[in-house]
């Protein structure tokens, strides 16, 4: 039986430096060191390196586990019910390579298919966000929860904007337009694991984004569900990691669901 308080304890100073060392690079970009894996989708040494720096520490804190990490993962059909370490190893890319001080490191540790352990480091705010299965949620060694706001149209909610996949934008549009009614407003920030953190301690009511990838939410999935909130697909099963699309919230979850599901499956 792993112990894992002990890996967290373990995977926090890793995750740290990592982010540390991230914030030390955001003056020594230029255009020559960005790199296109798609439409929109960049890359540079950064997230690169970072990702080699963190592979090799997690080997060392937990050997057992297998890598499922953004730059170096090309197929993740195959993985098991095994431990992974899940990595995205700078969430935000465009947002860094810009200079726009939202980003950060996300490491997520997965059995089953499903998060055990999640921390998610944003080096601008000198905020870690971490938690484990069965050990509660924290920011910072201070114990965090979900907003208790029981009123959609009192919430604040995030979100992601299609950016390389636009087939879903018409209902996408659509569902925007409901929420911006009904809420007190939607953000989008530009990096998924900062909005699930942000969730995960009250600073957004909800969350939701379709088209992401294993690494955008393993760590803040964990997170949100022992802050005391609920995560889901878009159907409002329990398989998010692998499924491409997510929604949390706390007690406002069924109204948000309700409205989401309204406008996204349609004919």
């Amino acid at each position: 039986m792993i112990d894992l308080a002990v890996i967290l304890e373990n995977a926090k100073p890793l995750v740290r430096e990592t982010g540390v060392w991230i914030q030390s690079m955001v003056d020594n970009i230029g255009e020559s060191d960005i790199q296109y894996k798609g439409t929109n989708d960049l890359v540079s040494f950064v997230d690169q390196t970072a990702e080699t720096r963190l592979k090799a520490g997690l080997s060392a804190v937990f050997p057992e586990a297998g890598f499922v990490a953004e730059e170096s993962a090309s197929d993740y059909s195959e993985v098991g019910d095994g431990y992974y370490w899940v990595i995205d190893p700078l969430d935000g890319t465009t947002n860094f390579l810009h200079r726009l001080p939202i980003y950060a490191v996300s490491v997520g540790l997965i059995y089953q298919k499903q998060p055990i352990l999640g921390l998610i480091y944003e080096p601008n705010r000198d905020e870690l966000f971490y938690a484990a299965k069965g050990h509660g949620a924290y920011l910072n060694e201070r114990t965090i929860q979900v907003s208790q706001q029981a009123f959609m149209s009192k919430s604040l909610l995030a979100t992601g904007f299609p950016y390389y996949d636009f087939s879903y934008q018409d209902r996408y549009l659509s569902l925007l337009k409901e929420l911006m009614r009904t809420s007190h407003g939607l953000r989008r920030m530009g990096a998924a694991a900062i909005d699930l953190a942000y969730m995960a301690c009250g600073r957004f009511e909800g969350f939701f984004e379709a088209n992401l990838k294993p690494w955008d939410v393993a760590a803040g999935k964990i997170i949100i569900e022992e802050a005391g909130g609920r995560v889901t697909n878009f159907s409002g099963g329990d398989a998010v990691i692998f499924e491409g699309e997510i929604i949390g919230a706390g007690p406002i979850f069924d109204e948000f669901l309700g409205t989401l599901q309204g406008k996204w499956f349609v004919d």
